[in-house]
């Protein structure tokens, strides 16, 4: 029985690793499609005030953000022409290995009170 919950437990251990994305794969990522360029340097300080800061952001945000970005205007999508480019040759895979990334990262945001 003993066994058994180890088991389990690693491959729980195993599936968050999976779910929560490659943060390595996802700052190269990151680098490539220069998101730096409108977030900012260390991506929280972007060149727009009315752009996220994606630093330290919940990965369950990014993730949904980057697919409601792809999917475009309409229903549960976002418009934003330029956002839209940015997302359209990303894979399901590349967009949880972003979102690893940028949640990883250290932020002066606020999550609880």
């Amino acid at each position: 029985m003993k066994k058994l919950i180890i088991a389990l437990a690693a491959c729980v251990v195993s599936f968050n690793a999976f779910a929560g994305g490659n943060i390595a794969n996802g700052e190269a990522l990151a680098k490539k499609y220069n998101c730096a360029a409108c977030h900012g340097a260390d991506y929280t300080k972007a060149i727009d005030p009315s752009y996220p800061k994606l630093a330290g952001q919940h990965y369950d945000y990014l993730a949904h953000a980057l697919k409601a970005y792809k999917r475009g205007d309409g229903p549960n999508g976002r418009s934003n022409p330029i956002m839209a480019g940015q997302v359209k040759p990303l894979s399901d895979k590349d967009i949880a290995d972003i979102a690893a990334y940028l949640s990883s990262l250290p932020s002066s945001l606020v999550t609880h009170r």
